[in-house]
């Protein structure tokens, strides 16, 4: 029988200081995470190149005849609403100096997030195809608005490379104890 006694192995108690119970603190916050000056300056990016990309497709005439670029349309028009919305999020907790690391309100900017960014790549993804059919395989952009497909699907992309970032960063929030 190979049972352990107390006068073998003693039982050590954790210390009866104050450390010993004290709640364990959340990482300090890292610039680029909700409510944080580097959090509010990636919102207003991807607000911006978000808005640029839907301004630029929606002032051409025929990218109603593609459906990628209505879809592209659509991907930016939700990721600027997302981004614009969150941006003011972040700017009334910087001035009101509040931390935005509530378990729920960083899990619906993490789901929030991760589907706009989807939505933008895959739009713009869908978006640079048909510009390069366009441009390289048709040779028909004398006819078409080349340059201002391929400045949306740019706009798009950098709002997608802007997302990335915020993504991560309230995943990671998510994550971290």
């Amino acid at each position: 029988m190979s049972v352990s006694h107390a006068s073998i192995h003693p039982i050590e108690y954790p210390p009866t200081g104050e450390g010993a119970n004290a709640p364990r603190g959340r990482m300090k916050d890292i610039q680029g995470m909700p409510a944080t000056l580097g959090g509010f300056v990636l919102r207003l990016c991807q607000f911006l190149f978000a808005a640029a990309s839907l301004c630029v497709m929606a002032t051409t005439s025929d990218f109603p005849s593609v459906t990628a670029f209505c879809y592209l349309v659509a991907a930016a028009g939700l990721q600027s609403i997302w981004s614009f919305s969150l941006a003011v999020t972040d700017i009334y907790a910087l001035l009101v100096r509040r931390s935005l690391q509530n378990q729920r309100a960083v899990m619906i900017f993490t789901i929030g997030d991760g589907v706009t960014s989807t939505l933008t790549f895959a739009a713009a993804c869908a978006s640079a195809g048909i510009t390069v059919l366009i441009d390289n395989d048709l040779d028909s952009c004398s006819r078409n608005h080349c340059v201002q497909f391929q400045t949306a699907t740019a706009m798009a992309f950098l709002s997608w490379f802007v997302t990335l970032p915020s993504f991560f960063f309230n995943f990671w929030s998510l994550a971290s104890p």
